[in-house]
């Protein structure tokens, strides 16, 4: 056997092959930029040929990097972005461009669907509300508007499994995809009721076969072996998507217990792994359920659209008065001033709504037409108020989506850019009461397939003696909040959650008026 694995990533930006020892320490690394198009009909497409050939490029990129790399693997293991539709046809060949996560056209379809009578049994089901980066809601739109492009289909799969086609020859899906598109969490397999909701039971021919990735592995074919320099007959492993990969990789569980994971970037995505039974459906019908290749433990998900952005609209607005009197800063500049801001402002009363993002809010509410605000405002309040109040807001919005899924977690891993900001960690460990430690691990997503691939070749008996090796030293010290500020933190939320409910309707009314062009908001490197 050798001594490394490979987990290669392939997300909606950058595709990443990764190389790590048995015992999880990261040797090197190798990535390609992705490209997507958009469309003014809503529509984000991928080259499915380009993703094969940036794909053999990061490979070969690692091989680079790694002396001898193709003696060396002992298995390799593939995630992706999840969501979206690949169709592929005779001959393993593309039907045409995949439909992303980011796709919008099938909104007309999340609409219809959303008033059947059988929604809710769909959402029990899967644990995951509608959605148009759903590949159930696109291909649903796709049956009703374009089902010449599911005729000449003859499998419907994800971006890590058309990589791990091309891999292997084998056309094939994992429980995670499966649990939260056209399946039942509780089983892993897909549901009749589900297919039925959709109006998709007459395509269920189109739905690849199951594995799981931790079990079954299959060769690296002679074609792949010889297109990106390793071995044939190399084991691939089938890894579950992207988002559970890097909460596994970040620590959502340790030391057999489960915890929750909050990555915050752009935007916020706030995971918990819980037992099947443990699972709490909100009445909103929001969040996603995805199985972790874990007996009988999944994750709980909920997902608010605007994270960092709002505090770089806040921070650029500082930035462009500066420049109206000669000063130029960058927006790197004005984030490195945060915990200095949030230092020189006292604790108050403000709140923060951080609505930011012209798609509105998706979790743990779905409103288009959602809009940012501050409440509390006076004559007092100043620019490190502003700045205090935007943090605490991220803090607040955070906890909503842990509410919606029932219990705050007992302690809280952080990842992301934003992690290294010690007046966000104060913050957020105060607004869900409890301990938070920063996962350090750099490549997450890689990490948590090529932790699979580590079980599946005997290295680990299971997936908990694994975690306890790759991801739990890893994990910096826990971070205790003080009962003070957790107190302060509930008292904000509870006005949070009122003004919120009331503020709602006036964002109907105000969507109505023309509103001019948006403005392209610059982002920093920081977050």
């Amino acid at each position: 056997m050798g001594d490394l694995i490979i987990g290669i990533d392939a997300g909606t930006s950058v595709m990443k092959a990764v190389a790590f020892t048995l015992d999880g320490r990261q040797l090197a690394s190798a990535s390609v930029r992705n490209a997507y198009h958009t469309g003014d009909d809503g529509s984000a497409t991928q080259s499915l040929a380009q993703t094969w050939a940036d794909c053999l490029a990061a490979l070969k990129g690692l091989g680079e990097r790694v002396e001898n790399l193709a003696a060396r693997v002992a298995a390799i293991a593939v995630t992706g972005q999840g969501d979206g539709t690949w169709l592929v046809g005779s001959g393993n060949q593309p039907v045409g461009d995949a439909w992303l996560w980011l796709d919008a056209r099938a909104a007309p379809a999340v609409d219809r669907l959303a008033g059947s009578p059988t929604e809710r049994a769909r959402f029990e089901a899967t644990g995951t509300g509608l959605n148009t980066c759903q590949q159930g809601a696109q291909m649903a739109h796709m049956d009703r508007f374009a089902p010449e492009l599911l005729d000449r289909a003859e499998v419907a799969l994800h971006c890590k499994d058309w990589l791990y086609l091309n891999l292997t020859g084998v056309r094939a899906t994992d429980p995670s995809e499966v649990s939260f598109t056209f399946g039942n969490f509780r089983t892993r397999r897909y549901d009749d009721t589900v297919l039925a909701t959709l109006g998709l039971h007459h395509r269920r021919a189109l739905l690849p076969e199951v594995i799981e990735g931790t079990e079954t592995l299959h060769p690296l074919s002679v074609e792949a072996a010889a297109a990106c320099g390793l071995k044939p007959g190399t084991p691939v492993c089938l890894g579950y998507v992207d988002m559970v990969m890097t909460a596994l990789g970040a620590g959502v569980r340790s030391g057999g217990e489960n915890a929750a994971c909050s990555a915050i970037g752009s935007t916020g995505v706030h995971m918990r792994a819980k037992a099947v039974d443990d699972v709490v459906l909100n009445a909103e019908g929001t969040g996603y359920v995805i199985c972790l290749p874990i007996p009988g433990i999944v994750t709980q998900v909920q997902t608010n659209m605007g994270a960092t952005i709002n505090l770089d609209w806040l921070l650029q607005m500082g930035a462009d008065l500066m420049a109206e009197f000669g000063h130029s800063v960058s927006l790197t500049e004005m984030i490195a001033r945060i915990d200095p801001w949030m230092a020189a402002s006292r604790p108050g009363n403000l709140i923060y709504h951080p609505y930011i993002s012209e798609a509105g809010e998706r979790g743990p509410f779905v409103d288009a037409r959602a809009r940012a605000n501050f409440s509390g405002l006076s004559v007092r309040h100043r620019f490190p108020d502003l700045v205090r109040a935007v943090v605490e807001g991220l803090g607040l919005a955070t906890r909503d989506c842990y509410a919606a899924m029932g219990e705050l977690p007992p302690e809280l891993r952080l990842s992301g850019g934003a992690a290294r900001s010690v007046a966000l960690r104060r913050t957020l460990s105060a607004s869900v009461g409890a301990p938070l430690r920063v996962s350090h691990r750099e490549e997450a997503g890689a990490a948590g397939a090529s932790m699979m691939a580590a079980v599946a070749i005997g290295v680990y008996p299971t997936m908990d003696a694994c975690i306890a090796d790759w991801v739990t030293p890893g994990l910096g010290q826990a971070e205790a909040p003080d009962e003070a500020d957790i107190a302060r933190m509930d008292r904000l939320y509870a006005a949070y959650r009122q003004i919120r409910d009331g503020i709602a309707p006036s964002w109907e009314t105000l969507s109505a008026r023309a509103s001019a062009p948006a403005q392209g908001l610059p982002t920093a490197s920081g977050f």
